[in-house]
């Protein structure tokens, strides 16, 4: 019998409600969601089940969590949820060129601080004048963490691969401003989480 593909994360079936919540504030009743970063994709499941008027776009660089993603696709068969796209947002060229929001949870920390200026410039070339990009994860605000468990979150990271670690929000914000944002609301998420959004300037 051969190995089930798919990937569960505890920390996705804890979020994905809350990261729901903020996507139906923010976003208009339909268009194109591409994800970056989605894993083993219970989140792409989730919010496709739930916003019925949006198509969703999953991705990601890896082929684990691609072939988790396809087993998820072919489980539910839900009519607007895509098949997975290898993506890294460092590419020149993403394999999609046209969005109406772009989100990404969970990946600005567990990646080289390159790929920050990288996601918001690949964002940029595919969201229209005044579509959301969304980051969820955890931030420091004024060069502070939010919570010791964050703080102790960051020095396991930092452990694990010297060029990850909880970004400041204030950099991460500079970062979409250059490639061309505006900053809007930031949203308080459960265990100590953020949700800051932009919106492509134009």
């Amino acid at each position: 019998m051969s190995e089930d593909p798919r990937i569960s994360s505890p920390a996705a079936l804890r979020n994905r409600d809350p990261i729901l919540a903020v996507l139906r504030r923010h976003l208009p009743p339909a268009g194109l969601l591409l994800e970056i970063a989605s894993g083993g994709g219970e989140h792409a499941v989730h919010f496709a089940a739930h916003l019925p008027g949006w198509t969703v776009q999953p991705t990601d660089p890896t082929p684990e969590a691609r072939a988790s993603l396809a087993a998820r696709l072919a489980e539910t068969g839900l009519p607007n949820l895509r098949p997975p796209l290898a993506l890294d947002v460092r590419a020149p060229d993403w394999p999609v060129t046209r969005a109406d929001a772009v989100l990404c949870v969970n990946m600005i920390h567990i990646a080289p601080w390159a790929a920050t200026p990288a996601l918001m410039a690949g964002a940029a070339r595919c969201l229209p004048p005044g579509a959301p990009l969304l980051l969820y994860g955890p931030y420091r605000r004024g060069g502070a963490h939010t919570a010791p468990g964050n703080a102790a979150f960051d020095e396991s990271l930092r452990q694990r691969d010297p060029e990850w670690g909880v970004r400041d929000l204030e950099a991460v914000t500079a970062a979409a401003v250059a490639a061309g944002f505006r900053p809007g609301p930031v949203e308080e998420m459960p265990a100590n989480n953020l949700m800051p959004l932009f919106h492509r300037a134009g």
